[in-house]
């Protein structure tokens, strides 16, 4: 049986995705804080509860993509932080939201810290077939969710088409090239609609 295709949850500026796993959901990226209202209605009519997420996790640390991670860990959903992002994970609230009275901060002791090479084996005990992989163009702390069946979440990375105008980037052609070895089907942006390859 063919995995089910990630759910857009779109109710603010970022798109938002639920990854649905046989033994858990992982959510990824939460847009800026102050959306939980909005957050509430689009989970609803996807016919979603906060309970049905298990885990959740940024693509990277910037404000449009972690503003609602404290909020919805306060009510149960876990924080999953690959490697590359641990440093900034940390620096992060501090940088963005320093003095936002609807931000609410992480707890950064209860999240789960794995490494981008083992995040296999960990999306394997949410029945999610994938890995989760570093980027470089964006960010320092930019991941991917690389789904088996074809599915790639990739944040705020830049299209493929947009590469010649972004010659100065050479992360940008490598991280396309690294993407491009796992065969990706279907591409899904941050803030651009889903593009098949």
């Amino acid at each position: 049986m063919e995995a089910p295709d990630p759910v857009l949850l779109k109710y603010g500026n970022t798109n938002t995705f639920l990854v649905p796993g046989k033994k858990g959901n992982l959510l990824v990226d939460t847009d800026y804080s102050g959306l939980m209202p909005r957050f509430f209605k689009s989970i609803r009519d996807a016919g979603v509860q906060v309970k049905d997420i298990t885990w959740m996790m940024a693509t990277h640390y910037h404000p449009d993509h972690m503003g609602l991670l404290g909020e919805l860990q306060e009510m149960g959903v876990q924080l999953l932080i690959p490697d590359v992002q641990v440093l900034t994970a940390s620096m992060a609230e501090d940088l963005y939201y320093p003095n936002n009275s609807q931000y609410v901060r992480m707890n950064l002791k209860q999240a789960k810290k794995i490494s981008c090479r083992e995040s296999r084996k960990f999306l394997k005990t949410l029945g999610i077939e994938g890995e989760i992989v570093p980027l470089q163009s964006h960010s320092r702390d930019s991941v991917a969710l690389v789904l088996d069946s074809g599915g790639c979440i990739v944040g705020d990375l830049e299209p493929r088409e947009f590469l010649a105008g972004y010659a100065g980037n050479p992360g940008l052609a490598e991280d396309w090239r690294m993407l491009m070895e796992h065969r990706p089907k279907i591409v899904y942006f941050g803030h651009a609609n889903s593009k098949r390859l």
